[in-house]
């Protein structure tokens, strides 16, 4: 099945990082907030980071933003008239990072390391903070350096579905699209942009489409299988 490909492009999310994306009500944000040094109310705090996720969630599946998706300071300041100072809006994007920041398990570590000996690979990552957090953990995971190109969407406003977002990608890599797989968990961002952009789809985590070009339960069967 990945045989005829030379290179994969993945998805990070619930592909090889998880436990990522911890808002709701039952989240209380003031804690990491107050960690990082911020000065702010407690219940003030928790408000703005809700209602910044609010802000942004509402957009993400909206077609209008998928190639101008607004940046977390952006969301931060149009919900709120209360950030005074530069520090505490920074205080409080460092804790939106915080919670919506996943982590990559050493048995996917591995697995990444494994298709890295075969494949070119690319990273095809959507997240709406800034990346800093995110370069840290794949490199305390030791697979940063497996990709050859990582592209985050908060550094170009373009989110998945769009095609832009793998074709940018490969351009990068200065790959051949005809030798491309995507992989990846979902049918509206990873499915849908890849078959936007004209490349085929193999789905992970339990989802399948009969426009995928395949699906596996997670990353490590694949591995297993075709490694």
């Amino acid at each position: 099945m990945l045989n005829k490909f030379k290179v994969l492009l993945l998805d990070m999310n619930d592909t090889f990082m998880f436990d990522a994306d911890r808002f709701g009500a039952e989240q209380d944000y003031s804690i990491v907030y107050r960690w990082l040094g911020g000065t702010l109310q407690s219940n003030t705090v928790n408000e703005l980071i809700q209602a910044a996720y609010t802000y942004l969630d509402k957009r993400y599946p909206d077609a209008n933003y998928r190639e101008s998706f607004p940046s977390l300071r952006d969301a931060l300041l149009a919900v709120s008239g209360r950030i005074t100072t530069d520090d505490e809006l920074e205080i409080l994007i460092q804790t939106f990072s915080y919670h919506e920041l996943g982590s990559v398990p050493a048995l996917y570590s591995e697995a990444l390391r494994k298709l890295a000996q075969r494949f070119c690979l690319g990273l095809v990552a959507d997240i709406w903070a800034p990346k800093t957090l995110w370069i840290n953990e794949l490199n305390r995971s030791d697979v940063l350096n497996l990709f050859e190109i990582a592209t985050f969407s908060s550094d170009s406003g373009i989110v998945k579905p769009s095609p832009l977002a793998f074709l940018n990608t490969l351009k990068q890599m200065k790959a051949d699209p005809d030798n491309a797989l995507v992989i990846g968990d979902s049918v509206r961002r990873d499915l849908g942009g890849a078959v936007a952009a004209g490349l085929p789809c193999l789905l992970v985590g339990g989802a399948t489409h009969p426009s995928a070009y395949g699906a596996s339960s997670n990353l490590l069967e694949l591995v297993d299988t075709y490694c």
